[in-house]
């Protein structure tokens, strides 16, 4: 209806339709059963840390389903890509190993770190960053991250977990509805629907295309296969079979949102606590490397920068950290997680934001007590291979030098647990070397730092 008024007018000046126009395009399917798919992508990372919060903290489990769907359903609408809305791990992680940390800390440490974010945004600093960061940085982070993410996943599969504590228990027995069989099964399926990729289904398919009619359309069939989703609604029936009492625990309607009262103290331990160990993950992870990554994965989405991705993070925190929703930004790995699994429109979070939000509406927080049922190998299987996504991004660094840097920050960030400091040690190799090279190369840098150059 829009294109055909366009059509007969148009020297129309109105901005208004071709916005919304652009809006509805950005949340259409390209493949219905492949971006159902890709909503599950993210949800290894998701629901761990929200159920952890929940059980230590007393999170608002209703009001963070809410607005983390809200978020879901406006960025993917915004960008028109599967962007994720993940927890901000650092803030999290304060607020589970440290019982004092509550939350009105919790809520003023994503206050701080949203408001340092829109600023940086706003004044087009943000931008400026992300031009500067070499590239090899960027991906040694990304590996850090997608390794980090996958040895998470192994202790998920191996070790019965304690979200309340943050702490990994004793070994998951073989059998059972969570056990390590159960987990191994679930990798199996994802490796044979999956593969290592739609690049190499296709050429399968091809080099096999005339070895008959039935194979081929069996082929097809298994390659087609929305292997999370079935995933995780095997894990829902699942959670439902080890706690029936959970589902007629259920009761209707959604939780009380209310102002979260922070004192001065509050905003002190938040600030000093929470954002300063959390800004550097937010700025590197959430906002430089995402921007990387869609680069790379949506080359045509050139209105996906720096400066909208740190202004995006900053409102969403701004507004809804007030009213008790759990600290969110973007991520890399929850990228990474969803692409993997076949999303490449903004309609697969949008779907899955609306998911939340209904959930979030009918249910509210007695949610919780099925998630405490969910079998968490299931989940470590979804974040074990979002984590392998996101750490195959460094395998376009070909030369020496760059696989250097990658390697010195993705050691130094695993290592010391901070991708600050892995950053920091990156881009002094990375001067060390561009340096060496200057002087190699003849040109004079004496002034600067001079290094012998072996024969």
């Amino acid at each position: 209806m829009d294109s055909t008024l366009e059509e007969i007018n148009p020297h129309s000046q109105s901005p208004k339709p071709n916005f919304m126009v652009k809006l509805k395009d950005n949340l259409v399917f390209k493949s219905k059963w492949a971006e159902l798919n890709g909503a599950m992508g993210d949800l290894g990372t998701y629901i761990p840390i929200v159920l952890a919060l929940t059980l230590a903290s007393d999170l608002n489990l209703g009001t963070t389903l809410i607005f983390t769907g809200v978020y879901n359903f406006v960025t993917g609408a915004i960008y028109g890509i599967p962007m994720p809305v993940q927890p901000m791990k650092s803030i999290a992680a304060v607020a589970i190993s440290h019982p004092e940390f509550g939350i009105p800390e919790v809520m003023a440490a994503g206050i701080c770190t949203a408001g340092i974010l829109f600023v940086l945004g706003a004044s087009q600093l943000m931008q400026l960053v992300y031009k500067l960061i070499p590239i090899s940085v960027v991906r040694g982070i990304q590996l850090a991250q997608g390794l980090s993410f996958a040895m998470t996943a192994v202790k998920y599969i191996r070790n019965v977990q304690d979200f309340a504590k943050s702490k990994s228990g004793k070994e998951r027995d073989w059998l059972g509805l969570d056990g390590l069989l159960l987990a191994l099964i679930c990798a199996v399926f994802i490796l044979i629907v999956n593969g290592a990729g739609e690049n190499q289904n296709e050429d399968q398919e091809s080099t096999e295309s005339e070895t008959g009619y039935l194979r081929k359309k069996v082929r097809k069939i298994i390659f087609s296969l929305p292997s999370a989703f079935l995933i995780f609604l095997l894990g829902v029936v699942l959670a439902i079979i080890r706690g029936p009492k959970a589902v007629k625990g259920f009761k209707f309607g959604p939780s009380g949102i209310e102002v979260v009262s922070i004192s001065k103290q509050a905003w002190k331990d938040g600030f000093v606590k929470g954002t300063i160990p959390q800004l550097p993950l937010s700025v590197l992870n959430s906002v430089i490397a995402v921007c990387k990554l869609s680069t790379d994965l949506f080359p045509e989405k050139r209105e996906i920068t720096a400066t909208s991705v740190s202004m995006t993070v900053g409102l969403m925190n701004l507004i809804g950290c007030w009213l008790g929703a759990m600290p969110c930004c973007h991520g890399a790995g929850g990228l990474a997680g969803q692409y993997k699994f076949g999303g490449r429109s903004g309609g697969c979070v949008a779907l899955l934001g609306v998911a939340k939000l209904v959930l979030g509406l009918v249910l509210g927080s007695s949610m919780v007590k099925v998630l405490t049922q969910f079998p968490v190998g299931v989940l470590g299987v979804l974040l074990l291979f979002a984590g392998i996504e996101l750490a195959m991004c460094s395998r376009d660094m070909n030369t020496k030098e760059d696989a250097i840097v990658v390697l010195v920050c993705t050691a130094v960030s695993l290592v010391g647990s901070s991708a600050a400091l892995g950053f920091l040690c990156g881009i002094v190799v990375h001067l060390i070397l561009k340096m060496r090279n200057m002087g190699s190369d003849g040109q004079s840098c004496s002034s600067v730092l001079w290094f012998h150059r072996n024969p």
